[in-house]
């Protein structure tokens, strides 16, 4: 009979909300509305020029069929090259995997390093495509409740627990980290990473907002944060792309940095999973690492910056009194409870009535995100002033 066959258990995983808020706010446009998008985490400016142009010349004369499934090594090269320029941390070209995107980094990484039934902590709240990915491959989620007393990172005391409560197997950690901004500072970094060795558990480190970050440090090399390349040779994993910090999201293009017993296994799965990622993104991602790819991404996170700004100083009149520290990455995390209304009504009212699409928490946090919204400052400076705007005048409305 059509329709009886079986869907497999493993596919029953929520849908990524804002992909929803997304498709609705699109309608709305497509109607006729004037919809300002603040819930996608997407820079609005694209891939620098020098991406570009690089990506038009092998257009014209570029050789672009299968690569190695672990990339090309000119890309593989640079990305080894700036983890010396940026954290002064030599990387052999070797261990780095290019895949398509983080988010299939993640699935490599995962299907790697960890067995169906095996414990894997992260933060709570966190990006949901951690935990959905984890329990389609079977292991078993371990939400570390993060709050305003941690800084919405974990600590090596809630891992303590967590390990002494039934093992675990992993820890997924994010700095900045999505959707609160927040950062892990380098002394905790070293403290999460040094119990994780010492436990045996695969520490695997989101790193796709390095160097979109503000205040002290954040001109330079040193906006990078630290990060967990330096733990790799004891097992740890850096996932990182280039969406974010050089605004290519549609490249679908990332890599990782692995731990020596993992380069043969993540290099046997690409193969079989995607056989290699995009040629035309690798190679013309080789330009994005260059003076130029550098200079523009910095022009990006001026952007943010400037937006960041204008959102913090209007905490009062959008009546969000407790937000996260948005330390990095572009996003604002609010309570919107005083409101009187859950997010994700909140959420689908401000779209409806005011033209505004944010993220419900609940996509982020199961217990407390009804809470909660997401803002991405990733848009355009004037479409950000615009929507703050917007959101002012029609909570008055409430």
């Amino acid at each position: 009979m059509p329709g009886s066959m079986k869907v497999s258990r493993r596919s029953h995983v929520p849908p990524f909300a804002v992909m929803e808020v997304l498709a609705e706010a699109n309608r709305l446009r497509d109607a006729g509305a004037s919809v300002l998008n603040l819930c996608a985490g997407e820079p609005s400016t694209g891939a620098s020029d020098v991406v570009r142009r690089r990506a038009i010349e092998l257009l014209e004369h570029g050789d672009l069929g299968y690569t190695e499934s672990l990339g090309v090594p000119a890309l593989r090269r640079a990305i080894a090259e700036h983890y010396d320029r940026w954290y002064g941390v030599e990387i052999d070209p070797a261990r780095v995997a290019v895949t398509t995107g983080s988010s299939g980094g993640f699935l490599l990484a995962f299907l790697a390093s960890f067995d169906v039934g095996d414990r894997v902590a992260l933060a709570r709240p966190g990006y949901p495509a951690y935990k959905n990915i984890l329990r389609a491959l079977g292991c078993e989620v371990v939400e570390l409740d993060c709050g305003p007393e941690t800084r919405y990172q974990p600590t090596v005391s809630q891992l303590m627990e967590a390990y002494y409560d039934g093992g675990l197997d992993g820890l997924v950690v994010a700095s900045p980290a999505n959707p609160t901004g927040t950062m892990i500072l380098p002394a905790e970094l070293d403290a999460v990473a040094a119990w994780c060795t010492d436990h045996d558990v695969r520490l695997v480190s989101d790193e796709i907002y390095h160097g979109i970050v503000y205040g002290d440090g954040a001109d330079g090399p040193a906006a990078a944060l630290p990060t967990a390349a330096r733990y790799v040779p004891d097992g740890a994993v850096v996932v990182n792309s280039f969406s974010k910090y050089w605004a290519m999201t549609g490249w679908r293009l990332g890599w990782l940095v692995l731990p020596d017993e993992l380069v043969g296994p993540v290099g046997a799965l690409a193969g079989n999973v995607a056989l290699s990622p995009p040629a035309l993104a690798q190679h013309a991602g080789v330009a994005a690492f260059s003076p130029e790819g550098y200079a523009a991404a910095a022009e990006n996170v001026a952007r943010y910056a400037a937006s960041r700004e204008l959102v913090l100083s209007r905490l009062d009149d959008l009546g969000w009194s407790r937000v996260a520290p948005a330390d990095g990455a572009f996003y604002v995390y609010a309570d919107v409870s005083g409101d009187g209304l859950d997010s994700v009504t909140w959420c689908a009212r401000l779209l409806a009535e005011a033209g505004v699409a944010l993220t419900p928490g609940t996509d982020f946090d199961g217990v407390r995100g009804g809470d909660w919204v997401r803002l991405s400052f990733a848009a355009s400076p004037s479409t950000v002033a615009e929507a703050v705007e917007r959101i002012a005048a029609w909570r008055r409305t409430l």
